[in-house]
């Protein structure tokens, strides 16, 4: 699918569900629970960060290539991504990322995207 066609899709989606929720519960408190998941995800998104980074030392002393760790900073960064940008499904996607026992899931889904832009070479490895 076109990026910008998702972008777009995605974007009338959140824009729908803003007046949705604001219908039902009032515009200031979705405000409200915009600013308060933006901060409960960054937040949760730094721990989850400085976790997976403080494994990947780890696995880098003990002489190991920390690849699992790699990924999940993958994940954790796209997931602090959605939980910045306003929106409820960004929100929902990005707390799912970040979360460690749901991102287990997710990771395959990633790595499959990853490998998908590494065989159209749009991203590129140098390996030695």
């Amino acid at each position: 699918m076109n990026w910008l066609l998702l972008f777009l899709l995605v974007s009338a989606a959140e824009i729908g569900l803003f007046v949705w929720i604001g219908g039902m519960i009032g515009p200031w408190w979705v405000v409200l629970l915009i600013f308060l998941t933006g901060f409960l995800g960054i937040t949760l998104a730094k721990k989850e960060g400085l976790v997976t980074w403080r494994r990947a030392q780890q696995s880098i002393q003990y002489g190991k290539v920390p690849t699992k760790e790699i990924l999940d900073g993958i994940c954790i960064f796209i997931g602090g991504v959605f939980l910045f940008t306003p929106g409820f499904l960004t929100d929902i996607t990005g707390f799912l990322l970040v979360i460690p026992y749901t991102r287990s899931f997710l990771k395959v889904f990633v790595m499959h995207i990853i490998k998908k832009l590494m065989d159209n070479n749009t991203i590129y490895i140098h390996r030695k």
